[in-house]
Order: C-alpha cells, then sequence, then structure tokens
C-alpha cells in the first residue's frame, strides 16, 4: 500500500508544476467554470496514457529521431500560440455576470489533448522518467503490479486535475471583472510564451 501511495504522490508531483495544461485549465475555469477546467485536464491525461502505451509497449525508437522531434515542437509551438491568442482575444469579453464561452465539451477535450500530445516536455516525461521507473518496477513486481503501479500514476494526475478544475472554477465566483481579464491575459502570454519555447527549440534542431 505504501508503494501504491508512493505512486500516487509521483503522479501528484508530475501535475503539479505550472505549465501550459494548468494555465490553460486556470483560464478556462475562470471563463467557463468546473466542467471546461476538468475536460482540459482530462484530454491532458487522454494523451498521457497513450504516452504511456507507447512506453509500456516499447516503441520509442522513432521518437528520438530529429525530424519527429522537429515536427512535435512546431506542432506544439502552433497549439500554444493559437490557444493564448484566442485567450487574449476573449479576456476583454470576460465579466462577473457572463463569463461563458461558446466552446463545446468536446473542442475542450481536444483542446488539452492536442496541448498535451505536442508537449515535448510530455513525452520527455514518459520516456524518461516513467520508462525508468517502468523499468525499475519490472525488477522487482510482476506484470499485474506494473499496471496498478501505473494506474496510481494516473490517479496523481486526475486528482490534481480536478484540484485546479475545482480550484480556478471556485476563484471565479470572488474575482472582480479587472481582475479577471488580468488573469486571463497572464494566461494567455504564459501559453505563448510556452510556444515560443518550443518554436524556438524546433529551429534550433533544424538550423543550430
Amino acid at each position: 500500500m505504501a508503494v501504491f501511495i508512493s505512486y500516487i504522490f509521483l503522479g501528484l508531483s508530475l501535475a503539479a508544476p505550472i505549465g501550459p495544461i494548468n494555465a490553460a485549465q486556470l483560464d478556462r475555469g475562470i471563463k467557463s467554470g468546473f466542467w471546461h477546467a476538468w475536460l482540459i485536464g482530462i484530454g491532458s491525461v487522454a494523451a498521457d496514457f497513450l504516452y504511456m502505451l507507447v512506453v509500456y509497449f516499447g516503441v520509442v525508437s522513432f521518437l528520438d529521431t530529429p525530424i519527429v522531434q522537429t515536427f512535435l515542437w512546431s506542432f506544439g509551438f502552433f497549439v500554444l500560440v493559437y490557444t493564448g491568442i484566442e485567450s487574449l482575444l476573449g479576456a476583454g469579453k470576460i465579466s462577473s455576470t457572463n463569463r461563458e464561452n461558446s466552446d463545446s465539451y468536446l473542442k475542450t477535450f481536444l483542446t488539452g489533448f492536442l496541448m498535451a500530445l505536442s508537449n515535448p516536455l510530455t513525452i520527455l516525461f514518459w520516456l524518461g522518467i516513467y520508462g525508468s521507473v517502468l523499468a525499475k518496477t519490472a525488477q522487482t513486481y510482476d506484470h499485474a503490479h506494473l499496471v496498478l503501479y501505473s494506474g496510481a500514476i494516473f490517479i496523481g494526475i486526475t486528482l490534481w486535475d480536478v484540484s485546479m478544475a475545482a480550484l480556478s472554477s471556485s476563484f471565479r465566483k470572488f474575482l472582480t471583472d479587472k481582475l479577471l481579464v488580468a488573469i486571463s491575459c497572464v494566461s494567455g502570454l504564459s501559453l505563448i510564451g510556452f510556444g515560443f519555447y518550443f518554436g524556438w527549440e524546433a529551429i534550433k534542431i533544424i538550423f543550430l
């Protein structure tokens, strides 16, 4: 049980650092409430699960090629910058009486999924941290325990996503219109900043 709980904390610690997903959850929670913020996180978890399967079944060699890495960094640049600009453009429309947006639940889910799927830092985690954890665990435990402890990591990630969604959607009840706009702008600029970082990484692979 102690080992299982430690893997849950590993999932929590992996999801907690401020990054594109957390910034997007904060933005959606303030604008649209709990369910949109939560679906951003669920989309991210779905992408995480996909990468976990890739690592689990050992299909990782193609991710090390420069052309694939360039595509991933470039795609991440597009997704993050687009989402950030969309957030900035919608910031002025936020008010304490009207904070809902017109995005469907499916679009919100796909936003979180694509942001996580195109995030090379997510890939590096699943290849590096999870890969090494998987290798170490495989030396000590059987197949059933590998599945169990991998599930514990996802429990931790999901708990963080629910907490972020609840926190951001709760905050919007107490924030003024100006502060809501400011937070939305900061979130948008943060996403754009991450996007340009991804773009720079793509440029370095191509030209440097």
